[in-house]
């Protein structure tokens, strides 16, 4: 175990890096904004208009949205670890995603089946997000429900799994019927996106990102207690029940409101709690919560960078982004520790 003082030390640096990749990827991409102006345009003295209106309508929300879906997932996934002491848990083991999916798949394709219905619904800017959202609370509604009638932890995690198959076969036959047009833009969502949120949206999703946040927080002791077991939990005074449900209502705020928002963001919530893991090498959760949100907003933020290929008009899907960068990271690390922390 370290001693507090590297601890500080690492999160100092941590913090350092975070804002040097922070403004890095305001100033990369298609084209090149030097860090004077950046910072120019946060205290409202940029005379160019057109780096003004790229840095502050474009650059900086997604930037800022990046680090609150980087964070927040690597956090529910580093909760739903703990909670289920499984390495392979993610944010998304409880149907979380799947029924977001499944609420998008219906209004983007359930117009070919309902016709002219949906018709209205399409039309609205907040669509997605109202579907995703509604999508993933009934299922997080029906895995409470389920829970809190079950004992046995793992249960919850195979009952959210078979939610997840069930939400995903009704995917593929609101797909079977659909057409091609709707198809890609279903397949679009579903890349994962950072940069298509306005400030309204943003600040509606760091509302339900900041209560989720404190919600795992609260948690902590618990967290800490359940890495030797429930019953070793239950010895210390803590209400298993109670707190299981405090910790999947953390993870849902969190991964539940990023996928309505940014769509299904793939790796950083599996890979991230592992990563904090071995280079802290502890498996205290009130050094684990807060290096976790740093890792995951730096991680994402990088990543979010190279997909934006910069001095280039395109940009890569960011999922694939995840991916390709974190995962050999994982692998290396978990090679090189040769261990993991439950």
């Amino acid at each position: 175990m370290q001693k507090k003082q590297p601890y500080i030390v690492s999160f100092l640096l941590l913090v350092l890096l975070l804002i040097m990749v922070f403004i890095a990827n305001i100033s990369l991409g298609s084209i090149s904004i030097p860090t004077k102006a950046i910072l120019d345009s946060f205290i409202g003295t940029q005379d160019n208009i057109s780096w003004q209106h790229i840095i502050m309508d474009y650059r900086l929300p997604k930037a800022i949205t990046a680090i609150i879906v980087g964070s927040g997932l690597g956090i529910s996934g580093l909760l739903m670890q703990t909670l289920f002491r499984n390495p392979l848990a993610g944010p998304f083991v409880l149907g979380i995603t799947s029924g977001a999916s499944l609420g998008v798949a219906i209004v983007i394709m359930g117009a070919s089946i309902f016709g002219g219905v949906l018709l209205g619904i399409l039309a609205s800017k907040w669509s997605i997000v109202i579907a995703a959202t509604l999508g993933s609370f009934l299922v997080l509604l029906t895995v409470l429900i389920v829970s809190s009638k079950v004992r046995d932890t793992m249960a919850i995690l195979i009952i959210g799994l078979m939610f997840a198959s069930i939400s995903a076969a009704a995917v593929n036959v609101l797909s079977y019927f659909s057409s091609a047009e709707e198809l890609q833009q279903f397949f679009f969502w579903g890349f994962g996106s950072l940069g298509n949120l306005s400030w309204d949206e943003i600040l509606v999703l760091a509302a339900l990102y900041i209560l989720g946040l404190l919600l795992s927080v609260i948690s902590i002791k618990t967290l800490n207690s359940l890495l030797l077991g429930e019953n070793y939990a239950k010895s210390l005074g803590i209400n298993i029940k109670q707190s299981r449900l405090l910790i999947i209502i953390a993870t849902s705020l969190l991964a539940g409101s990023i996928t309505a928002f940014a769509g299904p963001i793939a790796f950083i919530g599996l890979a991230i709690p592992h990563i904090t893991r071995q280079v802290f090498n502890t498996s205290n959760h009130k050094v684990l919560l807060p290096a976790v949100f740093l890792f995951g907003a730096i991680i994402i933020l990088v990543c979010d960078s190279i997909a934006q290929l910069p001095n280039s008009e395109y940009t890569l899907p960011i999922n694939a982004i995840t991916s390709l960068i974190g995962a050999p990271i994982v692998i290396w690390l978990l090679v090189r520790k040769r261990k993991m922390m439950f």
